[in-house]
C-alpha cells in the first residue's frame, strides 16, 4: 500500500536562515524532499550549497525558520540527541577523510563501534555486504594509500551507508576524480537512491549534472531556486 505525501516527506525546511561567523550564509531556504529522491544542489564555491548540507546534520545552526529531517526538529533537538540524528544519516565528503592508518575494515568498523554495534559477526556481514555494494569486494585488508582516488571514494560511500541511513549527504563527491571514476561513483549513488536511500548532491559540476539527470535547485549567495531546463 502506497503512503501518504506526506508520509513519504523526510526532510521538510520552510524559510530558513542560517549564520556563518554573523555571515548570512542561508536566506529564506524552503526544500522538500521524498524518500529516495536523487536531489542536486548546484552552485559556485562559497554559494552556500554546503552550509545547507551542514545544517541538516547540525554542524550549522539554523536561526529561524522550521526544520525537519527523519522527524527530528533541527530547531528543538537537544545535543544528546545529535548523534542519533547523525547516525541516521550517511555523509560523503569530497576530500575523504579516511582514516590512513587504518585499514578499509578498520575504517568501517571504527564508524560501527561508534555508533553502537557490538555483535561482531554482525559486524563483518555488514561490513562485507557494503563493501561489495559499491564494487569493493577482496580490499578489506588494504590501506587506502593503497587505493585509487575512486576506490577511496568507493569506501567512503561505503562508510556513509554502513548503518544503512535514510539519507546521504554528499558534498562535491566527484570534486577530486577523473571523470571515469566520477562517472562510476554517480552510478553507485544513483542506485543507492533506488533503494530508497534519499540522496543530496552538492556540486559545482554540470557535466555530472548534465550526464546523469534528476531534479535540480540552485544555490546562489544563499537562496535556493528551481533550475529550469
Amino acid at each position: 500500500m502506497e503512503g501518504t505525501t506526506e508520509a513519504s516527506t523526510i526532510i521538510s525546511l520552510e524559510n530558513i536562515t542560517a549564520f556563518h561567523r554573523k555571515k548570512q550564509v542561508l536566506n529564506n531556504v524552503s526544500l522538500e524532499v521524498k524518500k529516495g529522491e536523487f536531489l542536486y544542489i548546484i552552485g559556485k564555491t562559497g554559494s552556500g550549497k554546503s552550509s545547507l548540507l551542514k545544517t541538516l546534520y547540525k554542524e550549522l545552526e539554523i536561526e529561524e525558520g522550521k526544520a525537519v529531517i527523519l522527524e527530528f526538529d533541527l530547531r528543538k533537538i537537544k545535543s544528546s540527541k545529535v548523534p542519533m540524528l547523525r547516525r541516521s544519516l550517511g555523509i560523503v565528503f569530497q576530500d575523504f577523510q579516511l582514516l590512513p592508518d587504518r585499514s578499509v575494515e578498520e575504517n568501517l568498523l571504527f564508524v560501527m563501534k561508534s555508533t553502537g554495534w557490538k555483535a561482531k559477526k554482525l559486524m563483518q556481514k555488514q561490513v562485507d555486504e557494503t563493501l561489495e555494494q559499491v564494487g569493493l569486494k577482496d580490499v578489506n585488508d588494504k590501506y587506502p594509500h593503497q587505493l585509487s582516488g575512486g576506490e577511496q571514494q568507493r569506501v567512503v560511500i561505503a562508510r556513509a551507508m554502513i548503518n544503512s541511513p535514510k539519507v546521504i549527504l554528499a558534498d562535491e563527491p566527484t570534486g577530486n576524480l577523473d571523470p571515469e571514476s566520477s562517472k562510476e561513483i554517480m552510478g553507485i549513488l544513483m542506485q543507492i537512491a533506488k533503494t530508497g536511500t534519499a540522496v543530496i548532491m552538492a556540486t559545482h559540476d554540470m557535466n555530472i549534472v548534465d550526464q546523469f539527470p534528476s531534479r535540480t535547485l540552485i544555490c546562489d549567495e544563499g537562496i535556493l531556486t528551481q533550475k529550469n531546463d
